[in-house]
């Protein structure tokens, strides 16, 4: 008996609705963050001003630290007439989006609709996937255009079909190269490596031309007009020195990325690590392993280590636990352990504030109270419903405790980092009156960085311009301003 329509138009009703609520819901609750956003956005409204899309500029100076996907995107938002936190925003949460669509449709056409679910939703409802979609840094396109690139040549690696659909493939992988450098050239391997025995489709005019025609272009057009400057930041200090040198100041152990994995895929690090019992000497479960483990061993490797650079592993590992989930005989244990790791959504509200700010490490986390039992409340239902053999239903309850969560906290602790994390409503006190305002150094460089990013031309520095009105911050606390 066919499906009925009813129920097909009710389940993408619910999909969009929950894509509104993980995507765009509260997308600018906070303002520009980080140290890298507001540079980033900067350089993308320098873009749209100036008309210049080759050489992205910094406040008035070339800055080559980065390809310039992230900035045309952002440029495209400001010509549009967003203003300054939609402009860089909406293009990168529509990528995001867009692309767990693109996702779900390809699994669906591999696999089925099923394991499709489950890998679609276990990425797009995890901790650091929804964290970076609401940043205007270059994580999520890199990872969205090299999971694409997979995806699409997973048929030509399992041998099922011939090599038409490569040089999507390839142009999708060129577009990773375009989003942020050669890194998509090193995380590919396993892929290649699984390949090798039809090497030759690999190198056909077709997929090269693919894969150069998205990838080259703005490289070429940058190093024509800025040289060797632009050549020697981008690829000796950004990509070697990044790699071998401590010169950028994020040095951290090696085993660095194993509770950030572990946290990534939040609330589904149960079901994650359940997909580690998978059957190796399959081929999917094989090439989805090296994709996991040879970028965690790359990544490892590297002397600078930041969060997000893991980013584009999380799709093999969901993809690994969507697997799992079809595959074990009783997930009642996963879902215990996910109903009981939901407890932790209520504390973050304060945890995440001073992790923004100060890092997890330093975060303080509240007493326990009632509200914390709330999220474990799905347990039994899923227990239920797993028992009666309707595993995907039982997965769609904490799928919709999760966008839940999500919508939670986006509510009640968005208001708290746009006050103590961005230097949006700092601004908003500057912004009437700033002509009195300089700053008084030292200030941590992202608090810096997002008042000359909402100021346009960077505030005056009370060394040099002493005014009568100044931004001060005490250790460890938010720069407040300060009057006479």
């Amino acid at each position: 008996m066919a499906t009925p329509y009813w129920r097909y138009a009710g389940g993408g009703a619910a999909a969009l609705l929950a894509l509104y609520a993980c995507f765009f819901y509260e997308l600018t609750g906070a303002g520009i963050l980080s140290a890298d956003e507001p540079r980033y956005a900067a350089i993308a409204r320098e873009m749209a001003r100036s008309g210049d899309w080759i050489t992205p500029r910094l406040w008035g100076s070339p800055w080559f630290e980065k390809p310039a996907f992230v900035y045309w995107t952002g440029a495209l938002g400001f010509r549009a007439g967003l203003d300054d936190d939609w402009a860089p925003r909406l293009p990168i949460a529509l990528l995001s989006a867009g692309f767990l669509v693109f996702l779900w449709a390809e699994l669906r056409r591999q696999f089925d609709a099923r394991l499709a679910t489950y890998a679609t939703v276990i990425l797009g409802t995890s901790a650091m996937w929804i964290g970076y979609s609401h940043v205007a840094v270059m994580d999520i396109p890199l990872t969205v255009f090299f999971t694409a690139a997979v995806v699409l040549a997973l048929p030509w690696l399992r041998g099922r079909e011939d090599a038409r659909r490569l040089p999507r493939a390839a142009a999708c992988l060129g577009l990773a190269v375009f989003a942020k450098g050669l890194v998509p050239l090193v995380l590919i391997l396993p892929l290649l490596w699984e390949g090798r025995a039809c090497w030759r489709d690999l190198v056909r005019p077709r997929v090269a031309a693919a894969f150069f025609l998205t990838a080259a272009p703005w490289y070429v057009a940058c190093a024509w007009t800025n040289g060797e400057p632009f050549l020697r930041k981008l690829f000796f200090d950004h990509h070697v020195g990044r790699f071998l040198t401590n010169d950028l100041l994020h040095r951290q152990p090696a085993g660095f990325y194993i509770p950030v994995m572990l946290a990534a895929v939040f609330p589904w690090t149960a079901a994650v690590i359940a997909s580690l019992r998978s059957p190796w000497r399959e081929p999917l479960p094989r090439f989805l392993l090296l994709w996991l483990l040879w970028g965690l061993v790359f990544f490892s490797a590297s002397t600078n280590k930041l969060p997000g650079y893991v980013l584009p592993l999380l799709p093999a590992w969901a993809l690994l636990a969507a697997l799992r989930l079809e595959a074990m005989g009783d997930a009642r244990p996963v879902w215990l352990a996910t109903g009981l790791l939901m407890m932790l959504v209520p504390p973050l509200v304060d945890v995440l504030p001073q992790a923004l700010a100060h890092g997890l490490s330093r975060a303080k986390w509240p007493g326990p109270d009632w509200t914390w039992l709330v999220p474990a409340a799905a347990v039994l239902p899923a227990w239920r419903l797993e028992r009666a053999g309707r595993r995907l239903e039982a997965f769609l309850l904490f799928a919709l405790l999760a966008v839940g969560g999500v919508v939670f906290l986006k509510h009640a602790a968005l208001p708290r980092i746009d006050r103590e994390v961005s230097a949006r409503t700092l601004w908003r006190q500057i912004a009437p009156q700033r002509d009195r305002v300089c700053v008084e150094e030292p200030l941590v460089r992202h608090w810096r960085y997002g008042l000359n990013y909402y100021s346009v031309t960077p505030l005056a520095d009370c060394a040099t311009t002493p005014r009568p009105l100044r931004v001060v911050a005490a250790p460890g606390s938010p720069p407040v301003l300060q009057t006479p």
